[in-house]
Formats: structure tokens, C-alpha cells, sequence
């Protein structure tokens, strides 16, 4: 009928995309990887990309807990080194020829 036209639908449900959350596929081919290595590349090359750089990395490998930090805390503060590690590994391979 015409009415139902009028009557309130669901709305359809949001892609990730749409709810402002990116993300890639678990393994990345090897092209795909070289490319996200030469984007990590060319995004810190830039001086406000050595400043974020060189903060987080005074943030999280020049810090140093107290002896009676909790577990939680260390493993925190270890999640935040790996992670700088490998933004670290992944712009020293974008900027390697290949």
C-alpha cells in the first residue's frame, strides 16, 4: 500500500567503512606490504612526521618504570615498544630500493 511507504524502516546497517573504522586484511600480499612500507616511508620523511617520530619514541624507549609497577603496566608499556618497533622496521624497509 501507499502507507507503508510512510512507515519507519530499519536502517541498514553500517559498513565499517561508514562507522569511520579502516582496517586491512590480516596478511597483506607482498606487493600490497611493500606498499604500506613505502607509505610509512614517506609519511615520516616529512619534519612533523620526525617530530611525531622522535616523540614517540622518547615516550616509550627512553621510559622506565619503577620497581613496583604492576604486571599490567609492563605489558602496557611493552605493547606500545613493539608497536613504534615495527613502525620503525616498516619505514627503514620503504626506504630501501626493492
Amino acid at each position: 500500500m501507499i502507507l507503508d511507504f510512510f512507515k519507519k524502516k530499519e536502517p541498514l546497517p553500517m559498513t565499517p567503512a561508514e562507522r569511520g573504522l579502516v582496517y586491512a586484511p590480516l596478511e597483506p600480499g607482498k606487493t600490497e606490504l611493500r606498499e604500506i612500507e613505502k607509505a610509512f616511508a614517506r609519511l615520516f620523511a616529512s619534519n612533523d612526521g620526525q617530530k611525531v617520530l622522535a616523540h614517540l619514541q622518547v615516550i616509550t624507549f627512553q621510559r622506565a618504570l619503577g620497581p613496583g609497577v604492576g604486571d599490567d603496566q609492563l605489558r602496557y608499556l611493552e605493547g606500545q615498544r613493539a608497536m613504534i618497533a615495527t613502525i620503525l622496521r616498516l619505514i627503514d624497509r620503504g626506504r630501501k630500493p626493492q
